[in-house]
């Protein structure tokens, strides 16, 4: 098909250069334009692209460099091979450093001509299909580890994709075990340093030496059993993305020298007197309010807002409880997986002790629940006897609400149901087995009285 051929511009003011090499392409079965001057070339290049760009170097008014510059500018994969009468090493190495494929000098060979273009179309067929197969990848990429369908995690995978391409630094809100360092995973992976490290370190987890040690690295004999030079995280970790876990645990005095290699983009190591330059990208993760912690004096003011450019929250999982049954069949298969298990099904019974729980661990929690059910579960479906203890006992208590006077049978009945959806959660199997009736009628009645769920 015509369209799968590939497309060249010749470009010559000479009409027997143009006519000759426009006859060797056309016969080599391309898509041949020929155009004889830079001004035509330039007209086209503004609205096709082309695959191969064949040009004459003198021309006027705009040579063959120009129409080089222009081609990059406009379309970088597009490979230009200059052909002259006037080759000089000084213009051949001006055009290779403005990235043209090759050159050429006249009078040409036929052979060289042809030669020098299929390898061109090589050379692109082969970028073309490294990015393709990266965007394939960026496209299967598509934030894959955060499970979810409420609005919530919705608009957080949208916010996720707009600033990972971004190199700003990223502050991630949320309680612990909300997925925190999933988010900065996806964001990540979604980034142009997506091929780079990605480090996570727990600022919370060190004593401030080792704190120091950990994030700058030492040099030999910085200190009794340093025998050698050793990388700190952030040098290590050069080119990539770096996630400071429980950042509001870092101590004062190593937030100052955070705040200098969020500053300068360098670092001196323990013991050292170098400057070490890093490339990274910091992403920090925190349960605690850093506000409330730069206003008592425990987190620096100036650090809190190098860190704050973009600020995400991670919702916990009682504000996200549609996603309660993806996230528990999510872990399900994982750990069915894991274990050689043939578990494939949750009971309604065990999803509706799920459905009204607290969840005070979040994701975790659930997923370590899933994981000891799935151990335990003898047969395909996991029932409450393979719950932890505490969720085995699980029960709701229903009280009657407090009644008061002239109120209407449908208020009554308004104010009774958006009371028993709040004692449930939200739980609308639970709920219509409350009140008696099935779920179809419970949607009508909520439609009825305009109730929202709590």
């Amino acid at each position: 098909m015509q369209q799968d051929r590939p497309k060249i511009l010749v470009v010559d003011d000479e009409p027997i250069a143009l006519q000759n090499l426009e006859h060797i392409m056309l016969k080599e079965g391309y898509q041949v334009l020929a155009v004889d001057s830079g001004v035509e070339a330039i007209k086209h290049l503004e609205k096709t692209e082309f695959d191969i760009v064949l040009t004459d170097l003198k021309m006027q008014p705009i040579d063959g460099l120009q129409v080089l510059e222009h081609t990059k500018q406009r379309f970088p994969d597009t490979e230009v091979i200059l052909i002259t009468a006037y080759a000089t090493v000084d213009t051949a190495v001006e055009a290779m450093k403005k990235g043209a494929y090759h050159y050429i000098s006249k009078p040409f060979k036929l052979d060289e001509v042809r030669h020098t273009v299929r390898t061109a179309l090589e050379k692109r067929k082969l970028k073309k299909e490294v990015s393709e197969l990266r965007a394939k990848v960026k496209e299967q990429q598509q934030v894959p580890l955060i499970i979810g369908k409420s609005p919530k995690i919705l608009d957080l995978q949208k916010i996720i994709r707009q600033i990972a391409p971004t190199d700003c630094n990223v502050l991630i809100l949320g309680e612990t075990g909300t997925g925190k360092e999933l988010v900065a995973r996806a964001i990540h992976a979604l980034s142009p340093r997506a091929e780079a490290r990605f480090l996570a370190f727990n600022c919370g987890a060190f004593s401030e030496d080792l704190l120091a040690n950990e994030l700058f690295g030492h040099e030999k004999e910085a200190f009794t059993g340093a025998r050698g030079v050793k990388k700190g995280l952030l040098e290590a970790a050069s080119g990539g993305t770096v996630l400071l876990d429980e950042i509001g645990d870092m101590p004062l005095s190593m937030q100052v020298k955070l705040l200098r290699v969020l500053q300068e983009k360098r670092l001196i190591r323990v013991g050292g007197t170098e400057e070490i330059p890093v490339d990274i990208r910091v992403l920090a993760a925190t349960n605690k309010d850093l506000r409330k912690d730069v206003k008592k004096g425990t987190f620096r003011q100036d650090l809190y807002y190098r860190l704050n450019v973009i600020t995400l929250e991670v919702p916990a999982l009682t504000d996200r409880r549609d996603d309660i049954p993806l996230l528990a069949y999510h872990f399900l298969k994982k750990f069915a997986d894991a274990q050689s298990k043939g578990v494939q099904k949750i009971s309604d019974e065990v999803m509706d002790i799920l459905m009204a729980y607290e969840f005070p661990g979040n994701v975790r929690e659930l997923e370590n629940i899933i994981e000891r059910a799935v151990a335990l579960c003898e047969g395909d479906t996991v029932q409450p006897n393979h719950l932890p203890p505490d969720l085995q006992q699980f029960t709701l208590r229903v009280h009657r609400p407090r009644q008061r006077e002239f109120l209407t049978l449908e208020d009554q009945e308004k104010e009774y149901i958006s009371w028993v959806l709040t004692k449930t959660k939200g739980n609308k199997t639970k709920a219509a087995e409350i009140l008696g009736i099935d779920r179809v009628s419970l949607w009508r009645k909520l439609k009825k009285y305009k109730l929202e769920e709590p």
